[in-house]
């Protein structure tokens, strides 16, 4: 079928006119749009891109800084305590902060429709929840840390004298960090991703500089590391709230009134299917933790499983970057271009997912023999080396499961974005098992390729099958308005 469009929109095309959304249209069709070609399009995508990837490679690599000085603390119970309470924080914190999923798509659709006042009205009735929220994170973590921390280290696991003090800190920091994340999804909605990442350059300074000052000079260890942690995470908020408040995005007196029930609904109905696809991922990662600190009682596999998922995120920052990207984009075009200009947006984002999925793998496998700069301990450098060889083959993958589920995203198929991972998460939690007791350490992360592999099938069904801009859902909505059963003459190929 040959795509079908008003005369007025087709001259609009053909001097390669802009979109309101800064980007080159291409509506007329979906064919052939896949490959970066470094037109109008992809201009605009690096543009929104580099500043979210380079935002989200902070916090791996101010992740990697803390990890490097708490190895110099030649204390391989040291890192895996604090590679266990990380785990345990980052679980909890994920499993409640679904509100940024939600508040994305939500708040770019507002602003894409010009109506700055109900994109106001989504950050403030999502900082009140996330204060909420917070507070119950924050809670269960300080008063309840064994209880939490059993959930990957068994009773008599020699880290706890680490995980303990660490976890009670960070515990801290849950409030100011959740609000943080709803002013990121704030500034995204917006299509802004340079402000958000002023702000993480700003306060994840002092956390670098701090780490040596609190783990050494203050004699704190693993808990100096927590402590530098929660003053960025104090101060990022801090920033947040007065841009937020001065770009009108925030009225601070609305955090104080009571919540409305109308309008946080789209908020709670999409945020428990995002909820329920948290939890399904926590449940993974909280037992990839628990069978990496049970594999001995040295330290030794999971302190090199914590170097190998450092060095496997630094990578996939860039990848989980462009898919807060297609979380914001996508509503935005589709609010003022289409449905089939939203679809040209996704190929052309899963073709440089594909691509850089392979050049980040090729380069993680290029930087395997600076796992020595993490510790100085030759046995977790050699028991790191065949777990991060894994994980470079699994960033191509990720290329194409990261973006697609950041479509899912921004369409708001939450629900079946949790359908997907709950499957996957099955397959993975059968697969660990299987893995781990014949291969031990390897065989946890060849059961993160039954993971992505898993996920990658949702994100294929999603966009040929059921999603909103899929082949066939679209090739049907052409086929009903060539017939006249809907506004105006659209079809794609």
């Amino acid at each position: 079928m040959v795509t079908s469009l008003s005369t007025e929109r087709i001259l609009s095309l053909k001097g390669g006119q802009q979109s309101s959304n800064g980007i080159e249209s291409t509506a007329t069709t979906t064919k052939g749009n896949i490959l970066p070609r470094f037109d109008g399009l992809d201009k605009k995508l690096l543009s929104l891109s580099l500043p979210a990837i380079l935002n989200f490679a902070i916090l791996p690599l101010v992740g990697a800084v803390d990890l490097f000085w708490v190895g110099r603390m030649s204390n391989p119970l040291a890192l895996a305590g604090q590679a266990a309470a990380n785990q345990v924080f980052s679980s909890a914190f994920w499993i409640i902060s679904f509100l940024p999923s939600v508040a994305v798509p939500l708040i770019s659709r507002y602003c894409a429709e010009g109506n700055k006042e109900m994109a106001e009205e989504t950050v403030s009735q999502s900082m009140i929840l996330g204060i909420w929220m917070g507070m119950i994170g924050s809670g269960l973590l300080f008063f309840y840390p064994k209880f939490v921390l059993s959930s990957v280290l068994a009773a008599d696991s020699a880290a706890y004298e680490y995980a303990l003090p660490y976890l009670r800190i960070r515990a801290l920091s849950f409030v100011p960090a959740l609000l943080s994340t709803v002013g990121f999804a704030a500034f995204r909605g917006s299509m802004d991703t340079v402000t958000p990442l002023k702000i993480s350059l700003f306060s994840n300074t002092f956390n670098a500089a701090l780490d040596p000052v609190f783990i050494f000079f203050c004699k704190l260890g693993v808990s100096g590391a927590a402590l530098a942690t929660v003053s960025s995470e104090v101060i990022a908020f801090l920033v947040y709230f007065v841009v937020l408040v001065r770009r009108g995005l925030l009225k601070a007196r609305n955090l104080v009134k009571a919540p409305s029930f109308t309008k946080l609904k789209p908020l709670l109905v999409g945020g428990a299917a995002v909820q329920l696809r948290s939890i399904a991922l926590n449940i993974v990662f909280l037992s990839v933790t628990r069978a990496t600190q049970g594999l001995d009682k040295t330290g030794v596999a999971a302190s090199a499983h914590s170097i190998a998922i450092n060095v496997f995120q630094i990578g996939g920052v860039v990848l989980l970057a462009l898919s807060t990207v297609a979380a914001f984009l996508v509503p935005s075009v589709r609010a003022k271009e289409g449905d089939v200009a939203a679809k040209n947006i996704v190929n052309r984002m899963m073709g440089w997912g594909a691509i850089l999925g392979s050049v980040l793998g090729a380069v993680q496998l290029g930087v395997i023999p600076l796992l020595r700069v993490f510790t100085p301990i030759a046995e977790i450098q050699e028991a790191a080396k065949m777990p991060s060889i894994i994980s470079s083959f699994l960033q191509i993958i990720n290329g194409c499961v990261f973006i697609g589920e950041g479509v899912m995203q921004g369409t708001g198929s939450f629900l079946q974005l949790a359908l997907s991972n709950i499957v996957a998460c099955v397959g993975m939690i059968f697969a660990l098992r299987r893995f781990t007791a014949s291969y031990g350490l390897v065989g946890v992360w060849m059961s993160f390729g039954v993971f992505n592999g898993l996920r990658l099938l949702g994100v294929i069904n999603h966009q040929l099958f059921n999603g909103p801009l899929s082949n066939r859902k679209l090739a049907a909505a052409g086929e009903g308005k060539g017939k006249g059963k809907g506004k105006g003459n659209v079809s794609v190929e």
